[in-house]
């Protein structure tokens, strides 16, 4: 017995967002880094100026457990982190702070 979700028709339940074509993609060359079930979060972290500041906080959200990528921004303050599930804003708060910069929130 498997937990097989069903769509109306009886057929296997594609995941959300697949719904474009019977191939599940939507027109893309399938290059795209993001994965069926990801989520995007944009950040705002105070105090980075520079790319040693982005590799810094880039690499303590990276050791956050789903996170798949992480983008960060010194010019714009802004940090996008790509995870396989909602991520806990503590957990980021703790890795940004742990970088030496200050979590402002979520964007």
């Amino acid at each position: 017995m498997t937990d097989e979700t069903k769509n109306p028709a009886g057929e296997p339940a594609r995941p959300a967002g697949s719904c474009c074509s019977p191939s599940g993609s939507c027109g893309t060359d399938g290059t795209a880094d993001v994965q069926v079930g990801s989520f995007t979060t944009v950040y705002e972290v105070k105090g980075m100026t520079c790319g040693h500041c982005e590799g810094a906080v880039s690499a303590e959200i990276s050791e956050i457990a789903g996170v798949g990528s992480v983008e960060a921004d010194a010019a714009t303050g802004r940090v996008t982190v790509v995870s396989a599930a909602p991520l806990d804003e503590e957990a980021v708060r703790a890795a940004v702070d742990e970088a030496g910069y200050e979590l402002a929130g979520t964007a």
